[in-house]
């Protein structure tokens, strides 16, 4: 089976994409980015492969005549326990390298380790239970956090120094990260999967080995995003973020005329003709005010998760303007509106106005907001943003039809592999040159 792959390197997440020949999705992929991009694009590209040998298991139990309520209950519980498998083998790679780091065997620090260790791995079945909430679906995160719980317990009631404790997961986790662990091995966490299931069906175990047995022939790749520089690809494989999300907004809604994308360390405002070709665009790429690092910041600093500040946000009566998202003074202005007694409630929806209108104001530079206005990036994802957009594009411009997709923060991985294919279709044409020159990208 060919298949074509677009991966856009973001400075916060990387995400890879793969198409079958008729330019539909069969396998998206994401992960954090890491120091390493090399080893980010090999993970994120191993997750696309997985959600691919997902889309074939699905089709192969249509095939040997599933009723579907049986089949999606079969793929979602297999695939809990897919992640579990795969949690389980980055813990035990962890496991491997904390233990063997100087300090580690130490007697005050060996015991307290063990025991940490131990009981991540007990929790393991309860944090992938039906109905389980994760706040992340990455290994660093879901670690992270249950590693420094157990350790302030150890600290509190076996007496452990925290600070010591801390200190060797900072130094093990990124050496577990760039670790290989069988990120794409569908066979060998499938079948784990499936014993671990209250069933194995037969019908299912079937279904997994001829999913496995598809051949999935990588006919091309394209890749993009902030670090498409450090992407392991030719040149000729590489195009600007600016064309691949303009032409992945257009495959999501052919309507698209006006692209908003507000990513993690840049916000591109996007003009596109009606085949998705880049007419003129406005970035912000030198400032992270506006962007997603921004909200992060924002989050650290109330201690909060990212999920949580649109919501947040949306429960303001009386929000507070801002005059400045400077990232640098954030902290500091943030903890000066707390003590005066404004409601962070407020604050937060105040926050979120002055970064659209940062917005807004690189959306009239690149040409306005015409009919279909499409809003990509994970900045889309947060509530109170997107009600922000839409109040201030029905100010300034009326009525527009705003798309917003659930898989919007792929539009860039999706542009990447379009190219990809027609590049294969083309020859490499001239096509996307031409309109990379247009635009004033680079390829």
């Amino acid at each position: 089976m060919r298949t074509w792959t677009g991966i856009d390197l973001g400075s916060t997440t990387t995400k890879a994409v793969v198409l079958d020949e008729g330019a539909r999705i069969i396998g998206r992929g994401i992960t954090n980015s890491r120091s390493n991009y090399d080893v980010a694009c090999r993970v994120a590209l191993a997750e696309a492969v997985i959600n691919t040998r997902f889309f074939l298991l699905s089709a192969e139990l249509d095939r040997a005549g599933v009723p579907p309520a049986r089949r999606d209950s079969w793929l979602e519980e297999m695939g809990r326990r897919f992640r579990e498998q795969q949690y389980l083998g980055q813990l035990a790679v962890l496991r491997e390298i904390l233990l063997r780091l100087p300090g580690a065997s130490a007697p005050e620090e060996r015991h307290p380790l063990a025991r940490i260790l131990d009981r991540m791995r007990e929790e393991t079945d309860a944090l992938f239970a039906a109905g389980a909430e994760r706040k992340s679906d990455f290994f660093r995160d879901i670690a992270g956090s249950r590693y420094l719980r157990l350790a302030e317990e150890e600290a509190r009631e076996k007496g452990a120094r925290f600070d010591a404790l801390a200190g060797l997961f900072d130094k093990a986790i990124l050496d577990a990260e760039n670790t290989p662990t069988g990120e794409g091995d569908f066979e060998r966490y499938g079948m784990a999967a499936v014993g671990r299931m209250r069933t194995a069906p037969p019908e299912l175990r079937g279904a997994v080995e001829r999913a496995v047995r598809v051949d999935l022939e990588r006919a091309g790749s394209v890749g993009t995003g902030y670090g498409r520089a450090r992407l392991p690809f030719p040149r000729r494989q590489i195009r600007s973020e600016i064309l691949c999300h303009g032409l992945g907004a257009h495959a999501m809604f052919p309507g698209t005329r006006t692209v908003l994308d507000i990513g993690g360390q840049d916000t591109k405002a996007i003009q596109v003709d009606e085949a998705g070709i880049v007419t003129s665009f406005q970035m912000n790429d030198r400032c992270a005010a506006g962007c997603g690092r921004y909200l992060g910041y924002i989050a650290d600093e109330m201690n909060l998760g990212l999920h949580e500040l649109g919501p947040l946000a949306g429960q303001a009566t009386r929000p507070v303007r801002i005059n400045s998202t400077c990232t640098v003074f954030a902290g500091a202005e943030l903890r000066e509106r707390l003590s005066l007694g404004e409601q962070r409630e407020d604050i937060l929806a105040g926050l979120h106005r002055a970064i659209i209108l940062r917005a807004m104001s690189l959306l009239a530079r690149s040409g306005g907001v015409a009919d279909e206005f499409t809003f990509t990036g994970g900045v889309a994802r947060n509530s109170t943003a997107v009600s922000v957009l839409r109040s201030l594009v029905r100010d300034n411009y009326g009525e527009r039809r705003i798309n917003i997709s659930p898989d919007s923060i792929y539009t860039g991985a999706l542009g990447a592999a379009l190219f990809a294919l027609r590049g294969s279709a083309a020859g490499h044409g001239a096509e996307e040159e031409a309109a990379a020159s247009a635009a004033g990208g680079h390829p």
